[in-house]
Order: C-alpha cells, then structure tokens, then sequence
C-alpha cells in the first residue's frame, strides 16, 4: 500500500533524472478512459508523463480531477453540436486519503486528493484534486467540476485549487520537490504558497521552471488584480507586496508575466515559438532565459506498431493492406456516426483538432465550386472528414463546426464526426491519408496532432508553423501551404491566400501523386513516419526538460538535423516579430 503522507515515487528513479519534480497542469490526457482535457495542453501532458514514466524519472502529476470533465460533444436533432456535461466516476483512481482546506473569497474549502498509479495506464504518478466534497457549499464544490470554467470567479478558483492546493498537497505529500514545473500558467498562483515556504522570491525562483504555450501577448491570462485579492488568490499577501513581487502595476494581474518573473528560466514549446516569446517579453524586466522545447508525443501509446513492423520490414504489400485495414476499421465509426459510408480505397483528408477560428477548419470549404470539383472527381476523388471540440461558450466556433455538419448532408463523402477525444483521435488518424492543418501562421506555437497522424501512416498537409517548421520537407515527407510575408496582409487577404495556395498543392500535387505514383506516395508516408519517430517523440522531450530546464544543462549539438531545413532560426523569425 502506498503511503501518502511521504510519498515517493514508487520505482526506483535513474540515477540521470534524480532530481523531484512536480508538473502542474490544468489538463492530461493520459488514456481515453480519463476525461480530464480538451485538447493539446493535455495531449502533451499526457505524453510527458508516459516518457516520464517510461524513463524512470523522479517525476509526479499534479491536476485537477474534473467531475464533469471538458464537456462530452453530442448532437441535437439535426445533428449539430449538443455539448453535456455528464459526471464521471473513476473506479482505478486511489482515495490518498489526504484532505486539507484552502482558502478561497474568505471562506476554507476542503480539497480532497486522489492518485492515478503508475501502473494503471503506463503513466509518472498523478495526484488529482476536487472540491467536490459534501463538507463543501455548492458554489465552493462547482471549482473542481467544468474544466476551463466560463465564469471569470470560477475560473480563478480554479487557477487557485491547481496552484494553491497543488503546493500545498505537496507539503501533505512531504515530496518536496526540487522543481516547482508550471505547464503554462494556470497554476502560477502556487507562488504565493512557495513565498511563505521558502520565504523570498529569489529561494522561489531556485525551484521554479515555466514551459509557455502562448504565441501572442494578448493570449496570455489576464484578470482583475482586485478581485484575484479578494478570492484570496494572493494567499494573504497585501497587493503592494504583490505589485513589488511581480512589478505590475496596473489593475490586470497577468499570469504568464508573473510565472515569467518567478521562474529561474523558462521555455517555448518550438523553436520559433521560443524565438517569437524571447522577442516578445524582450522589453519586460525580470524575464529568465527563456530557452525552447519543441513538443513531442509518445510512440508506444499513438503509433501503429503494425505499420512500423513492415516498414522496417521493407514489405510494401503488408505495409498497403495494413493501412488500408486500419482506414476501413476507423471508416465504420464514421459510418455509425453520420452514415456516411466512405471507401478505404480513395484518398482521405481529415481536419480533426481543437476548433479555434484561428486554425480555420473551413477554409478549403470558402471556396465552395472548387471543393465541390474536388470531391467530385469522378477519376480522382477526394474524401474529407472533419472532428474537434469548439470551447463550449465560444458561439463563433459551435457556428463553423454546425456549418460544416450541414454542408456535409449534401455529400456522401464528407462527414463531421463527434466525440473527439483520445480514442477517436487515433483512429481518425489511421483514417487519414493527409492530415489538413491550416493554422493562420504565426499563431500555433507548436502543434501535437500531426505528429501523431505521422506515426500512424498519414502525411501532413501543413501551413508552415508551429513544429511543422522543424520538420518539413515538401514533397519528401510531408507537403506546405507556400508562405508569404504574411505581415503586409490583413486577415482576409492572408487566407485567400492560403486557400488558393492550399488547392493548387492539393490539385497539382497531392491528388496526382495518391493517384499516379503509389510508390513515391508511400515513400513519403514512410518518411515521415521514419522522421517524426527521431525527432518528435517525447522520450526526446522529458530527456530535455531534466537537461535544460530542471538540471539547467545546455543543450549539445543539434537535436533535430531536419530543423528549418537548415535554414538559421533568425531568418524565419524575423519575418513574424
């Protein structure tokens, strides 16, 4: 039996990754089971904690167990978008029997800890938190039942139980980390518990590391510094004590310039990414090194070991028959999901992911004559499939992705799919012979789902950002959107542009090498499977996060020869900065 009251972690840690660390995250995404996510922040976390675990590194999970997770996605009777929320009850997590009490608007909450072991799912040792208790009032048990509450008060309580009650399980815990790693800023507030407990922002900042994930300045968390003091956010501190510790000085308290300034170094999760926030923090004070990461994602649990087993094999006959296999086994879910009956024999594009407008799932679909020429090929057809989760409350997304569910009934080969989540995200991928991703360029800092569509024989089809960047070759392993100097271009002249760009790749290219050239087709496909496995697997990633950001090692040598296709990182950048 495990004791919680001085944990540790129960398998003798590497000597290489000795060093504790606790991880926060808002999210993980550990296996379909577990509705704890929404989407890419849990999909890495998720993979991290399997490499960690994989690795035998000294590392632990701290979360949030959400009651009614993200939101289950149903449909209405026109088959649009239902979002429910249903709670969920998880026989395989352990009562640690810890409970303590933060303080929240004046008021003690009782927090309630549980624990994921290691060997349930294949994952580092995760401890979830929930509110969810009968000493509780139903305002102070609703912190722990929405992910990504809606309301601005929720979702500080929120921040708090993660940041707060994470540092404080800690001490119940007596697992005294060596590092405090904040996997973006939700959690920041857990300074203000490490302040009592070390005593000075500098011993603070000694345990202290921040992974980023934002491309944007006005991307980053912001609220009302008068009301995070009165939900006690602060942990007792006066605001002119906040203001000295942080060095803001207006009424927004900002999450990420906080983490930035309380951490001993921080990171981007790309190599641009890391460029364009080392650039866009430059003329704050107070900001570490902020070094980059890129994003990585866990073979053993994302790829088809099949397809693997005869490519190493060089056997192009089973290589062929088995993708073929694994897109008429994931075309069955489609056809129960929408009735939509499509054909493992014609070429696939999937669009699945978060809905966001920024990643602009109906682009091809805005110029609606040449999809329609598209699919319509009676030679040479073309099958689309689109699936991901709008945030619940965002009306403009919910109208894109029902938009698309109506556009779909007048085609028997396009489908929109519900309930995307680890399990239908897999499949979809082994669905997939090009995986669209059309993020309107620079804003994805990184990106996870191509690498994973990769590992299960898809090619990306790609603007050129986020991880893209560092892994492209057009035409050998993947294809590109061409770019532009999208600085001089507004909005709506920087996605005519792209979709133009994006059915000339498709009709000259694409098509015609699926079609004609079977053999160049799986030779990219193979490539890129080869390629993202060497460079894009997250043994890779929690490898560097103990070299360089919990260690504080330099990194030696290049990690990734296909970054940039060699081109310096300045050079691509500066066009974005």
């Amino acid at each position: 039996m495990t004791a919680f009251r001085n944990f540790s972690i129960p398998y003798q840690p590497a000597v290489a990754y000795s060093e504790k660390v606790a991880y926060f995250s808002m999210e993980f995404a550990i296996h379909q089971p577990l509705k704890i996510y929404s989407g890419g922040l849990g999909f890495l976390s998720g993979s991290h904690l399997r490499s960690a675990y994989g690795l035998r590194q000294n590392l632990i999970g701290i979360g949030i167990l959400w009651k009614y997770g993200y939101y289950d996605q149903g449909r209405n009777q026109d088959q649009t978008l239902k979002p429910e929320w249903y709670e969920k009850t998880y026989s395989f997590l352990v009562d640690t029997g810890i409970k303590f009490q933060i303080e929240v608007h004046s008021a003690p909450v009782w927090v309630k800890a549980f624990y994921l072991p290691p060997e349930t799912f294949g994952s580092a040792p995760l401890f979830l938190l929930s509110t969810d208790l009968p000493e509780n009032d139903y305002l102070s048990q609703t912190i722990s039942h929405k992910l990504y509450d809606s309301d601005v008060a929720g979702k500080i309580a929120q921040f708090m139980l993660l940041g707060l009650g994470g540092a404080k399980l800690l001490d119940e815990l007596n697992f005294n980390p060596d590092v405090y790693h904040l996997n973006e800023a939700h959690g920041v507030s857990a300074v203000f518990h490490l302040m009592r407990k070390f005593g000075n922002k500098s011993a603070v900042k000694k345990h202290l590391v921040f992974t980023s994930h934002t491309p944007e300045e006005a991307g980053n968390e912001k609220h009302d510094i008068y009301l995070c003091e009165k939900m006690g956010y602060f942990n007792g501190f006066s605001l002119s004590e906040v203001r000295s510790l942080t060095g803001m000085s207006g009424d927004l308290f900002n999450h990420s310039l906080a983490a930035f300034r309380f951490a001993r170094k921080a990171n981007g999760v790309s190599k641009l990414h890391g460029e364009v926030s080392r650039h866009m923090w430059r003329n704050y004070e107070g900001i570490p090194e902020i070094t980059s990461i890129t994003n990585s994602q866990n073979y053993h649990y994302w790829a088809d070991k099949q397809l693997y087993k005869y490519l190493d094999e060089k056997d192009v006959d089973r290589f062929d028959d088995r993708k073929y296999f694994l897109k008429k086994r994931a075309f069955e879910i489609v056809a129960d999901q929408t009735g939509k009956l499509l054909d493992p024999s014609i070429l696939t594009i999937v669009w699945a992911r978060r809905f966001a407008s920024y990643k602009r799932p109906d682009l091809l679909t805005r110029d609606l004559k040449r999809f329609e020429k598209l699919i319509n090929n009676a030679t040479k057809p073309v099958q689309f499939i689109w699936a991901g989760k709008p945030y619940p409350m965002d009306d403009g997304a919910i109208s894109v992705f029902n938009q698309l569910v109506h556009l779909s009934k007048k085609y028997p080969n396009v489908a929109v799919c519900v309930g995307y989540e680890l399990a239908l995200s897999k499949r979809l991928k082994q669905a997939s012979d090009i995986w669209l991703n059309n993020p309107r360029v620079p804003r994805e800092a990184s990106g996870t789902s191509g690498m994973t569509a990769a590992m299960n024989g898809a090619v990306n089809f790609s603007t050129f950002d986020g991880w893209i960047r560092e892994f492209a070759k057009h035409g050998e392993n993947s294809f590109i959107v061409p770019t532009a100097d999208y600085k001089k271009m507004n909005i709506p002249e920087q996605d005519d542009f792209d979709l133009q760009n994006l059915f000339q790749v498709l009709e000259k290219e694409i098509v015609p090498t699926y079609y004609d050239d079977p053999t160049t087709w799986r030779n990219i496909v193979q490539n890129g499977m080869r390629e993202v496995v060497e460079n894009f697997e997250s043994d890779r990633l929690a490898k560097e996060y103990y070299e360089l950001m919990y260690q504080d090692k330099k990194l030696k040598g290049p990690k990734n020869p296909y970054a940039f296709n060699a081109r310096p990182i300045h050079t691509i950048a500066s066009a974005f900065l």
